[in-house]
């Protein structure tokens, strides 16, 4: 794990808790956030067909973006960029925010002081998205692996400075269509990030269809094994063989264990030859 530089906190510091926001083709973002019952926010609008795109607008209270281009991870980094936070709160476009989102934040920051990385609880409309609540406290490198990106927040300087970001060719819009989040929180903790879980809900998930999940699929697999050897270059055999045993009641209808197993590896060692 790199030596990061001692951070100076503060416990009775009030942070500015501001949330990131990635969607596409809105014609109406305003709309959206009043939708989304968020205060502060940074939109990042990926245009990718012809609608009318709404204009620029940064105000002290939210800065809206509109940009032709595509990937989750480029709206994610666009919008940290954007951003004039101390606290970042990860956000998809189909969530709903709590009335007081903002103070169960701010008070998880003051607790756990330390924190570079805090999770909380998202509702889910849809049971089969909700995440179970885990254990309050701090997280070890596996216990990452059970965060979705909407459990996300983070202090933006420590992540900014340490020189973090969401891998542009991981995540929904590339051909790598899934665990974008597992590597940013990967590459948080092996830069010595301090990753907490607070189990208080903020927002809730409203039951949409997923825009890349297809089932237990040949591709699914491959691109799995290609986000493990993203998340570590020495774990993956690990986290290739545990994915595979403990999803099996989920794709045995599919194919083997072994047949999976083959092509997350397939996928792994597809992403060791480009590293390299």
């Amino acid at each position: 794990m790199a030596n990061t530089p001692k951070k100076k906190y503060n416990k009775k510091h009030v942070e500015k808790v501001q949330v990131l926001i990635a969607t596409m083709n809105q014609e109406n973002p305003i709309k959206l956030s009043d939708e989304m019952r968020v205060n502060n926010f940074v939109m990042i609008n990926q245009i990718t067909k012809i609608v009318v795109a709404p204009k620029d607008k940064l105000t002290s209270k939210y800065k809206i973006i509109s940009v032709k281009e595509k990937g989750l991870s480029r709206s994610r980094n666009k919008a940290l960029l954007y951003s004039d936070a101390d606290i970042c709160v990860i956000a998809d476009d189909d969530m709903d925010y709590v009335s007081e989102y903002e103070s169960i934040i701010k008070k998880g920051y003051k607790k756990y002081y330390d924190a570079d990385v805090i999770a909380f609880f998202i509702d889910s409309d849809d049971k089969r998205q909700l995440k179970k609540k885990l254990k309050e406290g701090k997280l070890n490198l596996f216990k990452t692996m059970k965060l979705a990106s909407w459990n996300i927040t983070f202090r933006r300087n420590n992540v900014i400075e340490t020189g973090i970001k969401f891998d542009e060719n991981f995540g929904t819009g590339t051909k790598n269509y899934m665990g974008e989040e597992n590597i940013f929180l990967f590459d948080c903790y092996r830069k010595g990030l301090k990753i907490y879980y607070i189990p208080t809900k903020i927002a809730t998930i409203r039951n949409s269809e997923s825009t890349w999940f297809n089932g237990y699929e040949n591709k699914y697999f491959s691109v799995k094994g290609r986000v493990f050897f993203r998340m570590s270059s020495i774990l993956w055999p690990i986290l290739v063989v545990q994915f595979a045993l403990r999803k099996k009641q989920l794709y045995k209808e599919q194919l083997s264990i072994f047949h999976a197993l083959r092509l997350m590896v397939r996928g792994a060692l597809d992403e060791m030859r480009k590293s390299r």
